[in-house]
């Protein structure tokens, strides 16, 4: 690609105003509406089971329905070559086994046509379920924690902000997505939040590292034209980077299988979002904070 010269800083007042914007409908939905925790986050039975006969999902549904189980979610993870449903059903602790039994003898005794077998079987109580929800925000509250001292040690303390207000951003929204499309939100989506706030932060090392060197190089500068270069001169390389990744985790979410799905479509969006905020939301942090700073001086 050729070299750029784009007035990145000149969209940077709109780029904020839809950013708060779009936390604002995220932190709204979370609180209004929220998650849809998956059984790891909220207890229950998860019970993986194969037919040998095409069946429909609906009459899936209906059976365990009938048997007493219409809280349950039946979701298909089918990958062409079987027929498999992942069945989830809510529980107290003391009850999940002879719940999980219930299930497993109506199964194989109302589709023995259909040839219907329990390839897994997994079994979370509610106060470990909790106990994994409270690791799982503890760990990316962690992980945002080093990444702001590893930020302030390699550079300086005027950037940690900057990208800590960047992941923050990526988080939130993918949160907000999870809860206004009502995925579920299990383990494995920490995992790809945990993921995407790697995959950002290393596109804001990026951004952060060129900014340094302009200043270092063209000190006389103003901190503004030193962004939009460092930017401008990174934009082959975030665009190349983060294209090849979509690609990837897009082919992964539409043909990975359902089992797969939603930790990719978490990380088609993170990587969208953590493009975006490597340049629109780290870099205006930088210039508030050098401003407001300039000020108090």
């Amino acid at each position: 690609m050729g070299k750029f010269n784009i007035n990145f800083v000149g969209k940077f007042p709109v780029a904020v105003i839809f950013s708060i914007v779009l936390v604002s409908c995220a932190v709204g939905a979370f609180f209004t509406k929220g998650l849809n925790y998956g059984v790891d986050f909220r207890g229950g039975a998860e019970i993986h089971v194969r037919f040998q006969e095409n069946i429909k999902l609906a009459d899936l549904r209906d059976a365990l329905s009938k048997a007493g189980f219409s809280s349950s979610s039946v979701q298909s993870i089918g990958d062409g070559t079987h027929v498999d449903y992942l069945v989830k059903v809510n529980a107290a602790e003391e009850n999940l086994n002879a719940v999980t039994d219930k299930i497993t003898k109506m199964l194989t005794t109302h589709f023995t046509t259909e040839g219907a077998s329990i390839e897994k079987t997994d079994i979370v109580g509610p106060k470990a379920g909790e106990q994994l929800r409270i690791s799982g925000f503890q760990a990316m509250a962690w992980a945002l924690l080093m990444i702001m001292i590893y930020i302030g040690l390699r550079f300086d303390y005027k950037y940690s902000p900057g990208a800590i207000v960047a992941l923050v951003h990526d988080v939130l929204i993918i949160i907000g997505i999870f809860v206004l499309t009502d995925k579920e939100f299990s383990l494995q989506i920490v995992g790809a939040l945990l993921a995407v706030i790697g995959y950002s932060v290393n596109d804001t090392v990026v951004v952060y590292d060129r900014v340094r060197e302009h200043e270092l190089i063209s000190a006389g500068k103003g901190l503004k034209t030193q962004i939009n270069t460092a930017l401008n001169e990174t934009l082959s390389r975030t665009l190349l980077t983060s294209l090849t990744t979509f690609i990837v985790a897009c082919v992964m979410y539409l043909f990975g299988g359902g089992g797969i799905a939603d930790f990719f479509f978490a990380i088609c969006i993170g990587v969208l979002i953590g493009t975006y905020s490597s340049m629109f939301v780290a870099a205006p942090t930088i210039l508030f904070l050098d401003k407001f700073s300039g000020k108090n001086a």
